[in-house]
């Protein structure tokens, strides 16, 4: 574990921006569900929720994945004056992956927003080779319908890499996140903590650091929050289900339903073993993602932020034997023959049960 940095000052408004698939659920469970241990510390958790993701997507850009209502300015509105009330020294966290996705002038109404100079940033980084299956699969679930190896390669094969998905380099060429919240917020306002890989709880430690809390305040819940991720199987039933209502272009809030309960019970339905079914990232993706986080460290290393943690650890080996190549047999391209595996009875009640809550919704 890294050492502990010094707290931040009181009054200070903590505002973790992400970037999407670098913890960020694990962090605010331990925000949310720990509130009232916070507050016993002086530290208050905004909003009312896991995170206000309306508020930040109506600032920042986007729609929350799990929500039929758009986000409105109100809700923005409504963060900024709960923020505002908490006093000049109680500190605040507000936390938000969607922040991620703002542009340098949002990222600025942002600091403002949320109380200007008292305003410190924090970034959560992972390696970008393991980011890479989590958000594609993220994609998927949000609708688009594109193949891991095809999305791979619009991302890291074809300039200008905006397609099929613009929003993922915003969020995830992470030095150039960085340099535009600094320049929003100031380098000596913003930290940038590294999870470790190893000790999955380390970021939680590190924010406790920062907020001058106790070790152990911060702890993952314990409520079984399913946040699993699918396998590849569960993935490729959802993205063919994806594929065919784009093709017969049911309406957007019928696709929403449909993703949505399907999600729910492939979750539901199929346990998986282990690392069974991993989604896995081919040799050429790999190198190609060590080669842009080694860029992205060194631009990291001369913005002068503060660092929590081995930004070293952001590019692991592009071969490393955890991570091997996909068999050709389970893991192809649908449209070259084999197909990732499912059993049938899984895929079977996963599929007529979310279309069957579909049929049933009003």
């Amino acid at each position: 574990m890294p050492p502990r940095q010094g707290a931040l000052p009181p009054g200070t408004r903590l505002v973790h921006i992400g970037p999407h698939k670098t913890g960020t659920t694990t962090l605010q469970g331990a925000f949310h569900h720990g509130r009232r241990a916070l507050a016993a510390h002086g530290v208050r958790y905004a909003g009312a929720s896991r995170q206000p993701a309306h508020a930040a997507a109506a600032i920042a850009g986007g729609t929350p994945v799990n929500s039929l209502e758009a986000p409105s300015m109100a809700h923005w509105e409504k963060l900024c004056a709960e923020v505002a009330g908490a006093g000049r020294r109680r500190r605040v966290v507000v936390s938000s992956e969607r922040f991620a996705n703002a542009d340098a002038g949002a990222a600025r109404a942002v600091v403002d927003g949320l109380g200007g100079d008292r305003v410190h940033v924090v970034v959560t980084l992972r390696p970008l080779v393991k980011i890479l299956p989590s958000q594609w699969q993220e994609y998927i679930k949000s609708g688009h319908h594109h193949a891991y190896d095809t999305w791979l390669d619009g991302m890291l094969r074809r300039p200008p890499y905006r397609k099929p998905t613009p929003s993922f380099w915003r969020r995830h060429r992470h030095d150039e996140l960085v340099a535009r919240w600094a320049e929003a917020a100031g380098a000596g306002n913003l930290t940038v903590v590294v999870v470790d890989q190893a000790d999955p709880l380390a970021h939680l430690r590190a924010f406790e650091g920062l907020l001058g809390l106790p070790d152990g305040v911060l702890e993952p819940e314990r409520d079984g929050f399913a946040n699993r991720s699918l396998t590849a199987g569960e993935v490729e039933v959802l993205r063919l289900v994806n594929k065919e209502l784009a093709r017969a272009e049911r309406p957007a809030p019928e696709r929403k339903l449909v993703r949505e309960e399907l999600v729910r019970r492939l979750r539901g339905a199929h346990v998986p073993a282990g690392d069974a079914g991993r989604i896995t990232t081919p040799a050429w993706a790999r190198r190609a993602a060590a080669e842009v986080g080694a860029e992205m460290v060194a631009g990291i290393r001369k913005s002068g932020v503060r660092v929590v943690g081995d930004l070293d650890a952001l590019v692991p080996a592009a071969d490393s034997p955890g991570d091997p190549d996909p068999d050709p047999a389970a893991e192809a391209d649908p449209a070259a023959g084999a197909v990732p595996r499912l059993p049938v009875a899984a895929a079977y009640a996963a599929v007529t049960g979310a279309l069957l809550a579909a049929a049933e919704s009003p």
